[in-house]
C-alpha cells in the first residue's frame, strides 16, 4: 500500500520537463539579450582613469579592429588613406543609426580620416588656432606704430638680425637680409600662407624701413649704428613668441629618412597607437609640406633631409626653423628661403622638396579646396599680389614676384593640385 503511494505521488514525464524548460528561460531570456546586444554594439565602457582608447577609431591592434595582421610593409599613405566606398557606407551607416536611435554613434565608429584623404572635423577641430587674425592685425598696427625702444643681439637668428623691444612693451624679431630678396620671400610667404587659409601657424610678420632719424629708429640710433644696416633698407619685424620649443620630425619621416630609406613609400608602422596629440600634428606637418612645396622652401625640413649624406641621424634632432607652442601648435618660423631665393634654387633643392610632398596623401580639406580653386581659376599669383599690396603698406618697396616667378607658383600649385587628385583616386581602390 505504501508503495502504491509511492508511485502516485512520483511526478510524470511531463511535469518534469516543463520544470526543466522553466529552469532554463533565464538562460535562454540572457542569450537573446546578448544577440540583441551584439546587433547593436556599444562602446565598453574604460575605467574613468584612462583615456578612451581609439578615439577616432585607431586604437588597438590589428585584430581588434577587424584587420588582417602582418600582410606587406605598409605606408604612409596607406596607413592614413581610407577607401572612399567604405568611409561612405561607414558615414550613411552613422546617419541611419542617428536617424533611428536619436542618439550619436558610437565613439570608435570615427575616423582621423575622411572621404580617403581629408583629416576629419573633429581631428582638425583639436589643432590648436595658432596667431588669430584679428590677433595677428592688432598686433601688426601696434608694431608699425611703436617706437623701437632697445636693441638686443641673439636670439633671432642671423648675426646681422636684431632682438626688438617695442614701446608698447612687446619684442619682435628684426630680420636683416643678407640681400634684399629674403626679406621679400619672408613677407611674400607670410601672405601666401594667408591665401592658403594657413596663416595662423606663421608669427605676425611687418615690413619696416630702417631710418635712423626716423621717429620708429631714433631712440637706437646708436644701436643703429653698430648693426651696420644700410640706411633705408627694408627689414622685417616677427613678434616673438615666448617659450617655444623644438620639433623633431615625427616617424612617418624621421624613422624612413633616419634609417637611410628612401622617402617613398614611407614605412610608419602601426598607427594605432598614437595618442590624439600626435594625430594632431600631423594634421599640421601635412600643411608645413605643402606649404614648403609652394613656396620651394629648402631651409626646414629639406635642409635636415640634405644633410643626411654627412650625418644620418640628423633626422632625429631639431628641424630647423619649426617651433612647437607650449599648447602643441607648431609655428613656421623664417621663411626667407621661400618663393624669390628658393625658386632660383629650384634644381638644387626639388629632389628633396617633391618626394617630401610626394609623401603626404592626407590633407585639411580646407587647404585642398584652396588649391583646386587657385588651379581652376589660375589665379595663384594674382591672388597673393592683391592680398600683399592690401596688407603691407610697404610692399611696392621690394616689389612683387617676377613674370617668371609668378608662372612657378601657378605651376607649383598645378602640380599639387594634381597630387591631390591622384591621391584621391589612389584611396579609392584600396
Amino acid at each position: 500500500m505504501r508503495m502504491r503511494r509511492a508511485r502516485r505521488a512520483a511526478p510524470g514525464p511531463l511535469p518534469l520537463l516543463g520544470l526543466l524548460l522553466l529552469g532554463a528561460l533565464p538562460g535562454l531570456w540572457t542569450v537573446l539579450l546578448r544577440r540583441e546586444a551584439a546587433a547593436q554594439p556599444e562602446p565598453e565602457p574604460l575605467p574613468p582613469s584612462e583615456p578612451p582608447a581609439g578615439r577616432w577609431g585607431w586604437g588597438g591592434s590589428p585584430a581588434a579592429r577587424g584587420e588582417s595582421g602582418g600582410g606587406g610593409q605598409k605606408t604612409f599613405r596607406t596607413l592614413l588613406a581610407m577607401p572612399e566606398a567604405a568611409t561612405g557606407q561607414e558615414e550613411r551607416g552613422g546617419e541611419e543609426r542617428f536617424a533611428v536611435t536619436g542618439s550619436l554613434p558610437p565613439a570608435d565608429t570615427a575616423s582621423p580620416v575622411e572621404r580617403g584623404i581629408f583629416w576629419s572635423r573633429e581631428l582638425e577641430e583639436q589643432v590648436p588656432p595658432g596667431f588669430a587674425a584679428e590677433e595677428a592685425a592688432a598686433w601688426l598696427s601696434a608694431a608699425r606704430a611703436a617706437r623701437v625702444s632697445s636693441l638686443e643681439r641673439g636670439g633671432c637668428g642671423r648675426s646681422s638680425n636684431r632682438l626688438a623691444r617695442l614701446s608698447d612693451g612687446s619684442r619682435a624679431c628684426v630680420r636683416y637680409g643678407i640681400n634684399p630678396e629674403q626679406i621679400q620671400g619672408e613677407a611674400l610667404s607670410y601672405h601666401l600662407a594667408g591665401v592658403l587659409g594657413m596663416q595662423e601657424r606663421l608669427p605676425p610678420m611687418a615690413l619696416a624701413l630702417v631710418e635712423a632719424r626716423g621717429r620708429q629708429w631714433e631712440p637706437v640710433r646708436e644701436e643703429l649704428r653698430g648693426s651696420h644696416w644700410a640706411e633705408g633698407a627694408v627689414v622685417s619685424l616677427t613678434r616673438w613668441v615666448d617659450n617655444l620649443t623644438a620639433v623633431v620630425a615625427p616617424a612617418p619621416w624621421s624613422a624612413e629618412a633616419g634609417a637611410g630609406r628612401r622617402l617613398q613609400p614611407l614605412s610608419a608602422g602601426e598607427l594605432g597607437g598614437l595618442p590624439p596629440s600626435q594625430l594632431v600634428e600631423l594634421v599640421q606637418w601635412s600643411d608645413l609640406i605643402l606649404f614648403d612645396y609652394l613656396t620651394a622652401n629648402f631651409d626646414r625640413l629639406v635642409s635636415n633631409l640634405f644633410s643626411l649624406q654627412w650625418d644620418p641621424r640628423v633626422m632625429r634632432r631639431a628641424t630647423s626653423n619649426l617651433l612647437r607652442a607650449p599648447d602643441g601648435g607648431l609655428v613656421f618660423m623664417d621663411n626667407e628661403a621661400g618663393l624669390v631665393h628658393g625658386y632660383r634654387l629650384l634644381a638644387m633643392w626639388d629632389p628633396y622638396n617633391e618626394p617630401l610632398l610626394r609623401s603626404v596623401c592626407v590633407f585639411r580639406e580646407g587647404t585642398a579646396r584652396r588649391v583646386a580653386e587657385l588651379h581652376r581659376r589660375r589665379s595663384a599669383a594674382a591672388e597673393l599680389r592683391r592680398r600683399y599690396r592690401a596688407r603691407e603698406p610697404l610692399w611696392a618697396r621690394l616689389g612683387f614676384l617676377s613674370e617668371r616667378q609668378a608662372e612657378l607658383l601657378q605651376a607649383r600649385v598645378d602640380f599639387v593640385h594634381r597630387h591631390i587628385a591622384h591621391c584621391r583616386a589612389q584611396a579609392a581602390v584600396l
